[in-house]
Formats: structure tokens, C-alpha cells, sequence
């Protein structure tokens, strides 16, 4: 147990989403439980990618929640799906940055950056009951004291690499724990976390080129709006869902 909540440790298991999601869909599950793997042989990343990791080198962990026990939004309605992942990366970042430093950023949707780099990122999968949320598994990967990368990976950094310090993974795993559970028990206005998760976004009023269906182009980053859309201007303004674009870095 940690501070909060329960915190359980998993030699071996081909990913934790799927390990936490079968704890749910055996009723096994209760709101802030967390588990977390020394050795994950089948992590999973956003759009079916694999997240992929030495055995006891980084944080691979998920954290089951139920939205109707969080607090809520103005209105009293349940805090929105992007603004929870938004909260769990705001989480993340300010972690991060206590060893990182100033450098770390939030890129879109749910990365978490150090300069131009990787260093993690969050994937968070649902459960419906009809159209009812009833619970998010809030899968959570960071690179801690791996420096050897597969190749495949185009730009992965670790917090050993930018620190050159050899961390406790475990111990960062329980207090990452924490802190979710400290964050998602306070203000949930939709607004606010807009704001704080643009403030610290990765590239924010800066050009990138992005890909639209094999097209490069180049645009500025304007914010992330409140429904969880990228907004960049060039000639227009536009907006893009998940997975709509992708980074040329």
C-alpha cells in the first residue's frame, strides 16, 4: 500500500492495461488501486504500438479509476475523458520535472518530452456500461535508468540520460502513485486544467511540420482546445482529433 491507495508489484506480465482491465472485468478492481511490473513483455502505446522496456529499468505501471469518484467539474458533471488524461499528464510532468528540470513538456496528446526527446507517455483505456463511464485504466510508461534503446525508436531519453543519476524505479513508481492520486482529488474545472496543461505544451507558439495522410506541412502551435483537439494556425486555423496527425520530429 502506498499512501492512499493500494500499490501492488508484478514480477512478470505482458501489460499492465490488460492485467489492471481483467481485475475490472473480474469485479475485482476498486478505485485507485495500482499495479505496477518489473518486467513487461508486452507493453502497450498508443495506436497499437508497443511500448517496449529493459526488465526493472523504468516505470511501467496502470491505475484503475472510477470517474464517478473524482471529483467534479463545474455543474456537478463527471470530469471529461481528455481532461482526466490531461490531469494524469499534468501529474506526470510535475514528477518528472522535480529530476528533469525546466526542459520537460507535455506534447500532444499525452507525451511526455524533455527537449525533442521521449522520456514517456500515458495510455489511458475505458469501460462503458451503456453510454455510463465506469471506469479508465491509466497505463503510464517512463523511461527511468535505461540508456540502450531499440533502434526502431526514433528519439528516447531516460531520466539516467538526462540526469545521469541511477534511480529507485520502484520507489519513483510508489510516489508517481501518490501523487496521481493527491492531483485527481483536486479541482476539476475544465478550464483550469486547459490552461496548466497548455502552459507547460510541448512546442506551444513554436513551427513544427506535422503528416496528414502522407502530406507534410508546416504550422504553428497554437493550444490544445478544450475538448482535447490540436489547434494550429498558418493560413487558417485548424484543429486535429487523436490520431488525425502526426509529428515529423
Amino acid at each position: 500500500m502506498t499512501e492512499g491507495g493500494f500499490f501492488a508489484i508484478l514480477d512478470t506480465v505482458d501489460s499492465t492495461n490488460n492485467y489492471a482491465m481483467q481485475q475490472v472485468q473480474q469485479g475485482l478492481a476498486k478505485h485507485g488501486m495500482c499495479w505496477f511490473a518489473i518486467e513487461q513483455t508486452a507493453g502497450k502505446g498508443q495506436r497499437g504500438k508497443n511500448w517496449a522496456g529493459e526488465k526493472g529499468m523504468n516505470i511501467a505501471m496502470s491505475l484503475v479509476l472510477e470517474p464517478e469518484q473524482l471529483p467534479a467539474g463545474p455543474g456537478g458533471q463527471i470530469i471529461g475523458q481528455f481532461h482526466l488524461s490531461a490531469v494524469v499528464a499534468l501529474a506526470c510532468f510535475e514528477f518528472l520535472k522535480t529530476y528533469a528540470g525546466d526542459e520537460m513538456k507535455i506534447k500532444w496528446p499525452n507525451d511526455l518530452y524533455w527537449r525533442d526527446r521521449k522520456a514517456g507517455g500515458i495510455l489511458i483505456e475505458n469501460k462503458f456500461q451503456g453510454k455510463a463511464w465506469k471506469w479508465a485504466v491509466v497505463g503510464i510508461g517512463i523511461n527511468i535508468n535505461q540508456t540502450g534503446f531499440n533502434e526502431d525508436l526514433p528519439n528516447p531519453v531516460s531520466l539516467k540520460q538526462i540526469t545521469g543519476k541511477t534511480f529507485n524505479v520502484t520507489g519513483l513508481a510508489a510516489a508517481l502513485h501518490g501523487l496521481l492520486l493527491k492531483n485527481l482529488l483536486q479541482d476539476a474545472d475544465p478550464e483550469k486544467i486547459m490552461q496548466q496543461y497548455n502552459r507547460h505544451l510541448y512546442k506551444i507558439n513554436e513551427g513544427v511540420t506535422l503528416r496528414k495522410n502522407d502530406t507534410n506541412f508546416y504550422t504553428v502551435i497554437k493550444e490544445v482546445s478544450a475538448q482535447g483537439k490540436l489547434v494550429t494556425i498558418d493560413a487558417l486555423e485548424q484543429e486535429f482529433d487523436f490520431g488525425e496527425v502526426e509529428w515529423i520530429l
